[in-house]
């Protein structure tokens, strides 16, 4: 004799191991929820541990420097690097207040964020960007036949030019623990970081920290190298002219070191020099 519930091929006891089996779908769900939690905070401690050690470590490299290492070495077989650690005392002051004249000018008093200056760069950036796409739009418009000579030789999208409102807490952050990628994530990091180090670290060993690891041209890395590679002087002889024109590479050293004495560059070093007497350095 065939029961309709045997045919249905469920039994009561079936039905009832169902909750159990979603229970434990859920149970395991929590625990790689848990354990991703963990790992994140895992990691903030591995950061907090390593930039409370810089108070009286220096550092070796940076995250940046090390994927630098590894271009040049995939790009060009080689490594030609450059760089010497040099205490707070040995870099002239001229180039403290040139650096911050030009990348932060509130560097002594904000706490490691300016939010103004992030949302007025948002702004032109999504300026840039609108007109960027407009120029592509109209070049596109304008394109040859596909058919054509032309054709072969398509000239370059247009590229936005992407301005940034970071202090140089927040510079040093990315460069000492992050990559160079534009996520929402990586931002969000960085701004712990950033705290984590205005936190654990005077404003004077954060601005002696940055002036011995930021780049100032390829494999040219610190005050010191580039104060020799530049104007063969050390970075404690360094006038407040050639403090000027160092800082204004900062922003694209890879292209400023090949015109380092260009008009740009020496009409926004003497507009950086005419600030530096208003720098008031931590």
């Amino acid at each position: 004799m065939t029961h309709p519930r045997g045919a249905a091929g469920t039994s009561p006891a079936g039905r009832r191991q169902r909750p159990g089996r979603a229970g434990s779908a859920a149970s395991t769900g929590w625990r790689l929820l848990l354990l991703v939690l963990l790992c994140a905070v895992s990691l903030q401690l591995f950061f907090l541990a390593r930039i409370a050690l810089m108070a009286v470590v220096d550092p070796q490299s940076t995250s940046f420097q090390r994927s630098e290492i590894f271009r040049l070495a995939v790009d060009k077989h080689a490594v030609a690097w450059a760089q010497q650690w040099v205490d707070n005392t040995r870099i002239a002051a001229h180039l403290k207040r040139a650096v911050v004249a030009s990348e932060d000018a509130r560097f002594a008093d904000h706490s490691g964020v300016e939010w103004d200056a992030l949302e007025a760069a948002w702004d032109k950036n999504q300026r840039a960007e609108a007109a960027a796409e407009r120029r592509n739009a109209q070049l596109a418009k304008r394109a040859p036949p596909p058919d054509s000579a032309a054709a072969a030789r398509p000239r370059p999208a247009v590229v936005p030019k992407v301005v940034g409102g970071s202090t140089i807490s927040q510079q040093l952050a990315k460069n000492l623990f992050l990559s160079g990628e534009r996520t929402v994530l990586r931002k969000a990091q960085e701004f712990i970081l950033t705290f984590m180090l205005e936190g654990l670290l005077s404003k004077q060993r954060i601005l002696e920290i940055y002036l011995n690891n930021v780049e100032w041209g390829e494999g040219l890395f610190g005050a010191q190298a580039a104060a020799r590679h530049y104007f063969r002087v050390d970075a404690a002889q360094l006038a407040p002219g050639q403090a000027a024109r160092l800082a204004v590479m900062l922003p694209a050293p890879k292209r400023f070191e090949k015109t380092p004495g260009s008009a740009y560059v020496a009409g926004r070093a003497a507009t950086i020099a005419a600030r530096m007497g208003a720098v008031t350095l931590p």
